[in-house]
């Protein structure tokens, strides 16, 4: 039963800066000397004050941007004195322990300085995630905002990295690797994301020169923790997209917490704005926990886990496409019979146990199996009409096609199986030597893929048959007779059982000095990686890899606030099982793994701009791609020749500046620019599938002046054209046509009831912590961007045209967010 959510508010807003007060946010959880909770510890800055509850937690608003003492006093225990030095909107975790015999006296500064901005990484903030609108709202949506990050499909959660495909990409959850399904070949098929936003409480993200404690991908890393909560809480997000509800809680002896997260999404909303008219019945749902047990305090154990089941069925009717030229007008129409039934089962289960031996060394073991059952069938017959479209206006039959140029046929047919078990076992190790930092782990991987593809087409023109391409006897109908057998245009027959082995290692050291006055931190590692590619009728192989890695990073002492790095190494990408597979769905298990010298050049300003704190991130790299594996991408389906006969490059700069455009709010415009080209088999360079060159990029946060409880949010991304416009059977080398430029803007408006400022203590508001309610519009400039084009064929004139297939148009959606 499909379950929608209407609530409908009509706002009148404006956009103006205005003063507000600057804040930021202290908290954590007050222990004592055996790693109980104190309840009741009286806290208090200048005329503010609160206490601990019953599990030691704490939560506090101070000024920001100053030096601000807080007070921290027990009848029991010894008083805590601690001084902080905050950004505006910093939210900092602070976990004191109080004794009976010393009185503590602490000074915490956060800067420019800080550990993430030292290895490069971008921290984003949860609760931007959470507001920020889109048509697949979630981290990804806000990752588009990121220079370096494109995405011309806003129906997919899929996204490529400075030249790099989607399937370069690593992504943690609390330090486990998470995966994604196997056989997703458009957008509108993905439904939910792994990331559930809701028990998310810190994302960091790293798009180039990431340190060798990460894999072994050649592009980006998305490392994500989920919350370990202090006290229950309950949140629901609701619209016309679905909704999402979690709870979370903790013991009354603090040793067990956890967070539940459910999650159901429809995308019928989007879907049935597009130009096809279908019969749309998706189901995508999910439930995902992490739960945590403390043993003693050198002992927990936490458990994440996740089930997701997706229902795609998609039966078109009809559609029509107007495209061309103002001078030269034509239109596709096409009449669809059959159907598309697609089901994604993915579950996984992740155990880690984290060992605290003493203050400077811990240990970490993870076992983790992640497993995939995947269906794909379809039989779609599509009957088309190419033509001439009526141009006179007030004539009764404008728009309509006059006169067919070219008539036919295709006919998909697909039957596709595809079962996965990916089981990990790792051990991690940190340890602190003075100001040396090491680090290392121990990780065997087995991957399991049982897999049955079939796929055919058939293409009829004008009664004729259409052969496949670049095969002979070639097919001159109607001009001559043609004799020859009658073959399927495209036809994959496969069945594969494929076993890979891994095992991977890697080292890496870390330590902050002085050199002259300027303070420094050097990080060298290297990972080792071994896989063995076997299976049913396949020729056993191995191989291994070494792929050091550096980063050195320097903070002159200079009256401005400059933070200096340099990271690079030799990264290697080996084959996962999807880059085995070549276009006959054959395995070819002597696949090389993708190797890239990369290094980055990044520098950090920081510095205050109408009395507000700003920083401009800038970052130049280059890659020199060798053994690389050439692929085809066809809406977010990728298809690798699973050979290494190509070399590649890529190199471009990348520009953020974030900061309170409005007081109290963080906003930011990106720019990036990329240029990245292959050369397959010496043939020359050419653009590759995910050549983006330029990229504007927007996300902005404001609030109506003198009713602060109206909140904006914007988020604008402009990519230029993707060289996607080719039939997917031609010639990379013939064919460089580019897609036209991608345009989106999304615009969400909530008035906020309740929040952390606007408590009440009676009536019906009185549960609430958090309830706002609001509208967001998609795509509110109505601009008909395209993912891929369909080529249609005259038989007469031999001529093809691109025919366009759009993305969503504007869409409007309305949302309410509440936390108990």
């Amino acid at each position: 039963m499909k379950t929608k959510f209407w609530f409908v508010f009509f706002f009148f807003f404006s956009i103006t800066l205005i003063g507000y007060s600057q804040t930021a946010t202290v908290r954590g959880v007050i222990l004592n000397e055996d790693n109980a909770p104190v309840s009741n510890v009286n806290i208090k800055t200048g005329l503010t004050g609160t206490q601990s509850n019953e599990n030691g937690f704490f939560i506090i608003k101070i000024p920001a941007n100053q030096d601000v003492e807080i007070e921290f006093t027990h009848l029991s225990h010894k008083k805590i004195v601690s001084t902080f030095h905050l950004k505006n909107g910093e939210d900092y975790e602070f976990n004191p322990i109080m004794n009976n015999t010393t009185e503590q006296i602490a000074t915490v500064i956060i800067s420019s300085n800080n550990e993430k901005e030292i290895e490069g990484i971008t921290t984003l903030k949860p609760e931007t995630i959470r507001k920020i609108p889109g048509a697949n709202a979630g981290v990804e949506n806000l990752l588009m905002t990121l220079p370096g990050v494109s995405n011309n499909n806003e129906l997919s959660t899929q996204y490529a990295v400075r030249g790099g495909n989607y399937d370069e990409n690593l992504v943690y959850v609390n330090g486990i690797q998470v995966y994604r399904p196997f056989l997703i070949r458009s957008g509108q098929q993905e439904g939910l994301s792994f990331v559930n936003t809701d028990l998310v409480q810190n994302v960091d993200f790293s798009a180039g020169g990431f340190q060798a404690k990460y894999g072994d991908k050649l592009s980006s890393v998305l490392d994500i923790t989920y919350k370990t909560p202090y006290q229950f809480e309950a949140n629901a997000d609701l619209s016309l997209l679905g909704g999402s509800v979690s709870v979370e809680g903790i013991s009354n002896d603090s040793k067990f917490s956890g967070i539940v997260g459910l999650r159901y999404r429809d995308n019928s909303l989007l879907v049935n704005a597009k130009e096809t008219e279908t019969n749309f019945n998706p189901k995508f749902a999910d439930a995902q926990t992490f739960l945590t047990y403390r043993f003693s305090d050198k002992f927990q154990l936490s458990f994440l886990g996740n089930a997701s089941i997706n229902k795609y069925n998609y039966q078109p009717q009809a559609r029509q496409t107007n495209f061309g030229t103002l001078t030269d007008p034509r239109a596709l129409i096409i009449f669809y019979e059959g159907q598309e039934k697609d089901e994604y089962q993915t579950y996984f289960g992740a155990f880690k146990g984290d060992y605290f031996v003493n203050d400077n060394l811990e240990l970490n073991f993870i076992a983790s199996t992640y497993h995939t059952t995947e269906e794909e069938y379809f039989d779609i017959l599509a009957q088309y009409r190419l033509g001439e479209v009526n141009t006179n206006i007030g004539d009764e039959n404008l728009g309509e096609v006059e006169f067919s140029e070219g008539i036919g046929s295709q006919l998909n047919h697909g039957r596709n199986d595809l079962d996965a078990l990916i089981t990990n076992i790792e051990q991690k190790g940190n340890l602190k030597i003075g100001d040396n930092h090491f680090e290392w782990s121990l990780k065997y991987t087995n991957e399991d893929i049982r897999d049955r593809l079939v796929e055919w087409e058939t293409i009829d023109s004008a009664g004729f048959s259409i052969r496949p391409p670049k095969t002979t006897p070639v097919n001159e109908q109607p001009y001559i007779p043609y004799e020859g057998p009658l073959a399927m245009f495209q036809n994959v027959r496969k069945t594969n059982h494929t076993e890979i082995n891994r095992l991977q290692a890697y080292a890496q050291w870390s330590k902050r000095a002085k050199l002259g006055t300027s303070d420094v931190w050097y990080n060298a590692g290297v990972r080792v990686h071994n896989w063995n590619v076997s299976g049913k009728g396949i020729a056993s192989s191995n191989q291994t890899v070494v792929s050091p890695r550096a980063q050195f990073t320097i903070k002159p002492n200079w009256q401005k606030d400059m933070l200096f790095r340099i990271a690079g190494g030799l990264y290697y990408q080996p084959p996962f099982y999807r880059e085995l597979r070549d276009s006959t769905g054959t395995v070819q298990p002597n696949v090389k793994a993708q190797k890239s010298f990369h290094v980055v050049l990044g520098n950090d300003y920081s510095f205050k701009m109408w009395d507000r704190p700003f920083k401009l991130t800038t970052e130049a790299y280059y890659k020199k791609l060798t053994d690389v594996n050439p692929y085809t991408i066809e809406n977010v389906r990728i298809r690798y020749r699973a050979n290494n006969n190509a070399e590649a490059y890529a190199y471009g700069l990348d520009m953020r500046l974030n900061g309170e455009f409005v007081p109290g709010t963080e906003s930011w415009f990106s720019f990036g620019y990329l240029k990245t080209e292959e050369s397959i088999n010496q043939r020359g360079y050419i653009s590759r599938p995910t050549d983006q060159r330029l990229k504007f990029a927007a996300l902005f946060q404001d609030y109506v002046p003198n009713i602060p409880s109206m909140k904006m949010y914007l988020n604008l991304v402009y990519n230029t054209g993707l060289p996607g416009g080719s039939p997917s059977y031609a010639d990379p080398y013939q064919y460089q046509n580019r897609l036209p430029d991608y345009k989106r803007a999304d615009v969400g408006f909530q008035f906020v009831l309740v929040d952390e400022n606007k408590q009440f203590n009676s009536g019906w508001k009185k549960p609430f912590k958090e309830l706002s309610f609001g509208f967001e519009i998609y795509n509110i400039f109505d601009v008909q961007n395209s993912i891929t084009n369909t080529w249609v064929r005259d038989v007469y004139s031999k001529r093809q045209y691109a025919v366009p297939n759009y993305l969503t148009p504007r869409v409007f959606n309305v949302r309410t967010r509440m936390r108990f």
